[in-house]
């Protein structure tokens, strides 16, 4: 393998990874609405039919090329269909951030709104809904990794490399989530954001990358400094606690001298 061709492997595989942040993160917070025992196959079915779909896009990158033909002109801006796929999977991203968000914030609702959200806690429909977003982010990922290199191996590695990466951080990535709320709420903030980006995208308003995720760096980075503030308070809270159950159990008058005891190093009288 040239030189080339090695820095085009790596910077793929970097790009593949970074790209997929997104995705775990909804993958995250769409698989643990699921009941314990289905999680992991639905991350897993839902990522293994990702794979399985971007090589398919990746064989059909003939077509794939094609979706950034305009198809038709509104207000003298140019529709491709590049475009109307960014444009439907912000729109359901935001949807879906909202949705999530507002069944958090306002727990009062969740009766009310049982009924329309227990569709999404299905195991199939979950999966599928997995499989949508990948695409929206895969054809973005897949257009650039074409335009770096067209040796189809090397893309193909690339996206299993970023795959297994999301197969072994996922598990422990929703484990975290669940067991911290606030860190959910940021997540579907960044969802919000990655959803409007996508949006202005399919709009013809480009948005560096970089400003996005050094923006949700800086709020991750803000938010393990919380839960690092969060752990140490209850561990002061518990050690508080525990030298009071400790002082609580002692008797009464352990600590006073008995009567008629005589103090260490006291003159005796004669």
């Amino acid at each position: 393998m040239d030189a080339e061709l090695a820095v085009a492997l790596f910077a793929l595989i970097g790009m593949e990874v970074v790209l997929g942040i997104d995705n775990l993160v909804f993958i995250a917070i769409l698989s643990n609405r699921l009941p314990e025992h289905q999680r992991v196959s639905a991350r897993r079915i839902g990522l293994g039919l990702a794979v399985l779909m971007r090589f398919a896009m990746l064989a059909g990158t003939t077509w794939l090329l094609t979706l950034t033909r305009p198809l038709f002109t509104v207000a003298g801006m140019e529709i491709s269909g590049k475009d109307l796929i960014l444009l439907a999977g912000g729109l359901f991203l935001i949807g879906k951030a909202v949705m999530e968000i507002h069944h958090r914030v306002d727990p009062e609702s969740q009766a009310d709104t049982q009924a329309a959200n227990a569709a999404t806690a299905l195991f199939w429909p979950s999966v599928f809904q997995i499989l949508l977003l990948d695409m929206v982010f895969s054809v973005d990922s897949i257009l650039a990794a074409v335009a770096l290199t067209r040796e189809f191996w090397v893309i193909a590695t690339a996206i299993v490399v970023s795959v297994l990466a999301m197969l072994l951080s996922m598990d422990a990535l929703s484990r975290f989530m669940e067991r911290n709320p606030t860190v959910v709420m940021l997540a579907l903030a960044f969802l919000v954001m990655i959803g409007m980006v996508l949006v202005a995208e399919g709009l013809g308003f480009h948005v560096p990358k970089g400003f996005v995720y050094v923006a949700m760096a800086f709020a991750a980075a803000v938010e393990g400094l919380n839960l690092l503030a969060k752990r140490a308070g209850r561990r002061r809270r518990a050690a508080a606690q525990a030298a009071g159950a400790d002082a609580a159990s002692r008797p009464a008058g352990a600590s006073m001298v008995q009567p008629g005891a005589t103090q260490a190093g006291a003159p005796q009288q004669g």
